[in-house]
């Protein structure tokens, strides 16, 4: 697998006419090379990989990298850094351009005999496509996700904070295998769920409220995503209606997915139906975005997008309403594009629910 990538990265880096690649943003070096730490970095070339990292992941890095040369730094790196570019005759080096500070560019720049080119985000761009391996993997972790929001349902009650619920679930959900979250999660009640990133706090959850819940977990170095709204207690007629017409939005987005659609026309489908019932200035953010090793990444599925959707991507579907001191709703689920449709990884109902 590993060695797949590689290829077709120095593919890339013919047509781009680079000589070699850095890597050490944790996300992408791990991509391309199956390492499991941190601190570390790899450089590519046409004809050799090497992996570079210090005395602490020496070890491990000769258990888990398989297709590179394992070599063991001291620090400055920039000067082992000159000395690989010295060894290998490296004229152009691409680098992250969104991973090193201008601090430590002009370091390398002072430091390294070659010329620095950015990547433009080469990497995940790659990262786009899962292959069979990682899809399992993604599933795995939405399975995870699926039973933390079962059994949450169970614990629920009014007159708890929604820190405490957000602890229950995650603890929950690391019992199960997570070995993390995939980002902070978002317990937002009452009037604080027209924040759509509305954190946890020690607000007290109570009969009337809204209640969304957008979490997911690392399992196995991959995200999962999803967001769930629920009612404590009786809905009135406004937060049925609001919560109806975001389900109907994210249904029909959701059945559009296909390869070849673009993500602005997808966003556009819920997008319409949010503003043909009024409240089109209540949803203020894209429809989705990709998911893979981080929760947040290529393609972005929003109405400033034009990427086209091609089998492999995985991505989310998520429009909401959000009334300012009212209360908002979003529904969420996690989605890999398949050859001729879609997938939904997340099983968790979405009628809504009432906690009584």
């Amino acid at each position: 697998m590993f060695s797949k990538r590689i290829e077709t990265l120095r593919k890339v880096m013919a047509e781009r006419g680079l000589d070699a690649v850095l890597l050490q943003g944790d996300v992408n070096r791990n991509y391309m090379s199956g390492f499991k730490g941190d601190e570390s970095y790899s450089i590519i070339t046409m004809d050799k990989a090497i992996f570079i990292t210090d005395s602490r992941f020496t070890e491990q890095a000769t258990q888990e990298v398989k297709d590179y040369e394992v070599r063991e730094y001291q620090r400055p790196f920039e000067a082992f850094l000159d000395k690989i570019v010295k060894e290998f005759n490296i004229k152009k080096l691409g680098f992250e351009e969104n991973v090193l500070t201008y601090e430590l560019y002009n370091s390398y720049k002072e430091a390294v005999s070659c010329e620095l080119i950015p990547l433009n985000g080469v990497i995940e761009t790659l990262r786009e496509i899962k292959c069979e391996k990682e899809i399992e993997i993604m599933r795995k972790a939405q399975n995870i996700a699926d039973k933390g929001f079962e059994h949450i349902l169970k614990f629920i009650k009014p007159g708890m904070t929604e820190r405490e619920i957000g602890l229950e679930l995650e603890f929950y959900m690391r019992k199960l295998g997570a070995t993390g979250l995939s980002f902070p999660s978002i317990v937002a009640s009452g009037v604080r769920s027209s924040l759509p990133h509305g954190m946890a706090t020690e607000k007290v959850v109570e009969n009337g409220d809204f209640l969304t819940l957008d979490f997911g977990v690392v399992y196995d170095g991959y995200c999962s995503d999803m967001t769930r709204t629920i009612v404590i207690g009786e809905p009135n007629e406004k937060m049925k209606e609001i919560y109806n017409v975001v389900l109907k939005a994210q249904e029909a987005a959701l059945k559009a997915v296909k390869p070849g659609i673009s993500c602005y026309d997808l966003d556009k489908i819920a997008r319409d139906i949010i503003t043909e019932a009024g409240y089109g200035e209540y949803f203020g953010h894209g429809l989705g975005h990709g998911v893979g090793r981080v929760v947040h990444e290529l393609p972005m599925v929003n109405f400033r997008s034009k990427e086209i959707l091609k089998p492999g991507m995985v991505i989310t579907d998520e429009p909401g309403i959000y009334i300012p001191n009212f209360g908002g709703v979003r529904i969420e689920d996690i989605i890999l594009v398949t050859e001729d449709g879609y997938e939904v990884f997340s099983k968790s109902p979405k009628e809504l629910i009432c906690l009584k």
